[in-house]
């Protein structure tokens, strides 16, 4: 019997005695014969590392919602069913710690007992309203479909995109309806095997507190997998959106343009775009016609796959991902080569440098890039000036470059910086938002950019750039999430600019560098994954958070911020959540932070150097070379010795 099995198993210290009762829960509130069948098979054929990943806990709804697999690493036969696609079996993941129909079934009937209670609080009438997106992912538009579903038979309505669409289009779309909540069924850019549920309240940002404790303790009142529907008269109903969203994104997308003679003067320059088999040619291939850029399509990574076939990960920050996109480049003689993630939130570069090859720039790079160029245009157009720059403000995390920080200061406006996590860069433009008079935040969403940044300008903060070394920026608060639709727009019109002054964008990257001096950063991480995976990253944060290396590499620590455990308050005064994350600033202008993923199986390191010029001086254009190779040594020489002290921890 398979309780003897699992007994068994327990008392040989092969199966976790947390993984059994998980399987027991599991089995005992199951709708179908196929998560029994699945845990048979794995049992016995004495699966029990697969069956403790499965099971060791529940798959957590933490403050982004969900992420796990929902691909198996040993895919039973119960799971494979009657698929034909080698990659994706028929039935997802069975486990309480895998992204499966049994895990969204709880985390959408806690979201929508959360919504209801939300919506009645605030005395509205009606049904509150939540819109559904899903990526091109395995399960991902059978998982949409079922949340969708589940929405309406609790009551709500539920918009549901026709196809699949990015991860900023669904921000921009719950304030277009005037949506409650929003959910997208995606992992970004992990792996095949991973799956993921993201929710979003109604300003279109991640769910922040108090609404992420909120809907975390209603998501831990749900158990079992079966729900009751209402009436068939109270029930929501299901709307399908598409064209009608794709159109006002699409619109709005074009006025981030600053400067549309430059663009229209840069016919010449050429792009290569791949969305890496996501959903990111939906927005990308129409706008940049729009806008009137030459940009040619990989078209076999334009067919919509999750399983990514033609990249051993869909990760644009990765140089092999975009092989594909540089071969296409170099055979048409283009500039720059774009690539976006499966949801399009993300978005890598690749630029032609003096030697004719393409250069893989970094996230802190591309950022850089684009917060120079917008603050430049926006202070030669005078829409920010003497007067009102203290009310501007470019806004980054703690682990993006201080490039940014150097570019906010020499131009006199602010720099705010957040956590890791692009839903505090959202939570700073709600609060922007409401800072303005009453009467100036009707219909603020729907103002022309103008009439939006003079409002800001007058009475609040404007956002001049928001982004993340992890390939994530915005340039507009229409959507309040990392959008590569977005950084599209705006890295081509950098890279018009640059053109128009007769460089390339490398050429302007380093005209900042000698301006401002050289950063450099080096992000890396160390995947554990599974039980014994998650149990070595927790001693390992453990460890740095009560033994603190005092030296690094040589480098004496001047100072060490645990943000897990401090008090922390940004520029503007305001609270810094509690994160497990810590800093460690160096002789030298270095600093190293290390973190556990929120998303992922990964402890992740982030190094920073830099050469910084003089006082009121620049760097020489002829030292730049030899101090890019200076600081990369440096960087890497700390890498190495981290390396080194990890083994000892």
């Amino acid at each position: 019997m398979l309780t003897e099995l699992l007994n068994s198993a327990v008392a040989s210290g092969q199966l976790l005695p947390a993984s059994k009762a998980n399987i027991e829960t599991l089995l005992e509130g199951a709708d179908t014969m196929l998560y029994g069948t699945v845990v048979r098979e794995l049992a016995e054929k004495g699966e029990w590392t697969e069956l403790n990943d499965r099971f060791f806990r529940s798959l957590a709804f933490g403050t982004g919602g969900l992420r796990g697999r929902t691909i198996g690493r040993i895919v039973t036969d119960a799971e494979r069913g009657a698929s034909k696609n080698a990659a994706c079996p028929e039935f997802p993941c069975v486990g309480t710690n895998a992204m499966n129909f049994y895990n969204i079934s709880r985390a959408t009937r806690g979201l929508a007992a959360y919504v209801w209670d939300y919506f009645l609080q605030q005395k509205r009438t009606g049904k509150p309203k939540v819109c559904v997106c899903c990526d091109t992912r395995f399960f991902s538009r059978a998982f949409a479909e079922f949340t969708a579903r589940i929405l309406a038979e609790l009551g709500c309505d539920a918009f549901l995109f026709r196809s699949f669409r990015s991860t900023p289009e669904l921000s921009f779309a719950i304030r277009m309806t005037g949506a409650n909540a929003g959910i997208n069924i995606t992992a970004s850019h992990n792996p095949p095997a991973y799956n993921g549920y993201k929710v979003y309240f109604e300003d279109g940002g991640q769910i922040v507190e108090p609404q992420a404790s909120g809907i975390i303790s209603r998501v831990r009142t749900v158990h079992g997998e079966s729900h009751h529907p209402l009436l068939k008269e109270d029930q929501g109903k299901i709307h399908l959106l598409g064209d009608e969203i794709d159109e006002e994104y699409l619109r709005r997308l074009e006025t981030l343009v600053l400067e549309p003679a430059t663009v229209a003067s840069a016919k010449d320059l050429k792009f290569v775009f791949s969305p890496l088999h996501g959903v990111g040619a939906t927005i990308v291939e129409p706008l940049m016609k729009r806008l009137g850029f030459s940009c040619s399509m990989v078209a076999s990574q334009c067919v919509p796959d999750g399983g990514f076939p033609t990249v051993a990960s869909p990760n644009p920050e990765v140089k092999a991902t975009l092989d594909l996109a540089i071969a296409q480049a170099l055979e048409e003689g283009a500039d720059i080569v774009l690539a976006t993630d499966p949801d399009a939130d993300r978005m890598g570069v690749a630029a032609r440098n003096a030697s004719g090859e393409m250069e893989l720039l970094t996230g802190n790079q591309i950022g850089s890039l684009i917060a120079w160029h917008r603050t430049d245009r926006l202070f030669a157009q005078g829409v920010i000036n003497e007067k009102n720059k203290r009310n501007a403000t470019l806004v980054k995390t703690f682990v993006t470059t201080d490039l940014q920080k150097a570019i906010a200061d020499d131009f006199g406006i602010r720099c705010v910086e957040t956590l890791t996590g692009f839903k505090y860069i959202g939570e700073k433009l709600k609060k922007y938002e409401q800072a303005l008079p009453p009467e100036l935040r009707e219909n603020y969403f729907s103002l022309p950019p103008q009439e939006s940044r003079d409002r800001m300008l007058a009475h609040s903060t404007f956002f001049v750039f928001g982004g993340e070394e992890s390939y994530g920026y915005c340039g507009a608060d229409f959507v309040r999430d990392k959008d590569a639709n977005s950084s599209v727009v705006l890295f081509a019109e950098a890279a018009a600019f640059a053109k128009s002054q007769g460089k390339t964008v490398l050429d302007l990257l380093d005209d900042i560098y000698l301006r401002y001096g050289f950063y450099l950063e080096r992000g890396e991480s160390i995947t554990m994954e599974g039980s014994d995976g998650s149990a070595k990253i927790a001693s390992l944060v453990e460890s740095y958070a009560s033994r603190p290396p005092t030296e690094i590499d040589g480098r004496r620590v001047t100072k060490f911020t645990n943000f897990a455990t401090e008090s922390i308050t940004d520029s503007e005064g305001d609270s810094i959540p509690k994160e497990a994350m810590m800093m460690l600033e160096l002789e030298g202008g270095f600093r190293v932070a290390v973190r556990p993923s929120g998303t992922e199986p990964k402890i992740k390191y982030y190094l920073f150097g830099a050469e910084l010029p003089s006082p009121g001086n620049s760097l020489e254009k002829t030292d730049l070379p030899a101090i890019k190779q200076k600081v990369t040594a440096a960087v890497d020489s700390l890498w190495h010795w981290i390396l080194s002290d990890l083994k000892s921890r």
